[in-house]
């Protein structure tokens, strides 16, 4: 239960809250899962809130809390239960937050929350801690096209500010033309239109920040999306270290400037000629930080926890080159499940599922992490892997 002691809201925010204490998240996907999965194993008890009984992390949470995320009655209930409340997703509603943290604990901050679910609000801020991003322009109306088109060059990408990922929400524009027919077929919603880069490689930065302004980075991962969608990561990435060490060191800048809690990602593109620019932030853990589940010392949920609880920070340590595999439910034939036994003979393969009850084409299901003595036999592994599921 909650603190008796005094009123949850007037707790200081460093106070450490123990293995014992209660801790909640909002959102019952796969990143709640593991964060409850941290929690109880450290002694936590955990309650999670989503509109679905059935979601990941409501099977393995002890007290599973059916409802909205703009739900008042079940948001006061979450807080009165809680000394401590996370996210699992970003699109949390900051009135949701807000209510909550008149009562108890929660982090990351509302404002930053905030700030992330929109992708203007995320470049801005990127532009105004210092780090670059890609030439872009923001498109509310039809009648912003023509400033937005004079600004960048073509090719470029539309996106829309609001609830895009994986991909969704996104279409490439060759011509003005071709801006206004994707503005219109995103229902003429508020977009920035992003110069589309000399790419590189892409990377991703994922950290832990106390209310004391510690802050710790886990070995930078380097990702491969197809169709939009994260497919690898790879650590060590196969990028020059002086340029990693940049990365971590923005990450941070970053998340001081925002007077973050928790844990962050921060994904960047590198151009041909060798420069970090900002892509965007994510106030939660990370789909490319999965790899830290087996290959580094403490992993990115164990964080999420330390960070919310006001605990010292873990090891970032990385313990073997890893290459994390996303399974999609494109790997699940039809009216059949995928090749296990493949996975399992190999004993550098560490298989992570979700719990979702039904496959879909796109859809997150898990995920293997292959280890390595090289980044190169992980990445080997994967791949093999990858190509055995299906069979």
């Amino acid at each position: 239960m909650g603190s008796t002691t005094m009123s949850k809201s007037a707790e200081s925010s460093t106070e450490a809250l123990l293995p014992g204490s209660t801790v909640g998240v909002i959102g019952g996907g796969q990143l709640g899962r593991y964060f409850v999965l941290a929690a109880r194993r450290m002694g936590y008890v955990t309650w999670v809130l989503d509109p679905d009984e059935n979601a990941p992390a409501m099977q393995v949470c002890e007290h599973a809390l059916v409802g909205a995320y703009d739900d008042a009655p079940a948001l006061l209930k979450l807080a009165d239960a809680c000394d401590a409340v996370s996210i699992e997703f970003e699109n949390v509603p900051a009135a949701s937050l807000e209510l909550i943290g008149e009562k108890t604990r929660v982090a990351p901050p509302v404002n930053a929350v905030t700030i992330a679910q929109d992708r203007d609000a995320e470049k801005r801020h990127a532009r105004k801690l210092g780090l670059e991003t890609a030439p872009y322009a923001t498109i509310e109306s039809v009648a912003d096209i023509d400033a937005a088109v004079s600004q960048i060059v073509f090719p470029a990408i539309l996106k829309t500010n609001r609830l895009g990922y994986d991909g969704k929400g996104q279409q490439t524009c060759h011509s003005k033309e071709e801006v206004v027919s994707a503005f219109e077929s995103l229902n003429g919603v508020a977009c920035v239109l992003e110069q589309r880069i000399d790419l590189h490689a892409e990377v991703s930065v994922v950290l832990a920040r106390g209310a004391d302004g510690e802050s710790v980075c886990f070995p930078v991962a380097e990702n491969v999306h197809t169709n939009g969608i994260l497919d690898t990561s790879v650590v060590p990435a196969a990028q020059d270290l002086e340029l990693c060490e940049q990365a971590q060191a923005l990450a941070q800048q970053f998340a001081d400037g925002l007077e973050y809690v928790g844990v962050l990602a921060i994904e960047f593109f590198i151009t041909g000629d060798q420069r970090l620019l900002f892509n965007e932030m994510a106030p939660r853990p990370h789909n490319s930080g999965h790899y830290t589940l087996d290959a580094t010392g403490c992993c990115q949920f164990e964080q999420q926890l330390r960070a919310l609880c006001s605990l010292p920070l873990g090891s970032t340590r990385l313990l073997s080159p890893v290459c994390m595999l996303n399974l999609l439910g494109d790997s699940w034939p039809e009216n059949a499940a995928p090749n296990w036994p493949a996975v399992m003979e190999q004993n550098e393969a560490h298989l992570h599922l979700y719990g979702k009850l039904a496959a879909r084409p796109g859809r997150k299901m898990g995920h293997i992490n292959c280890l390595g003595e090289s980044p190169e036999s992980a990445i080997a592994l994967a791949h093999s892997l990858r190509a055995s599921l299906t069979l």
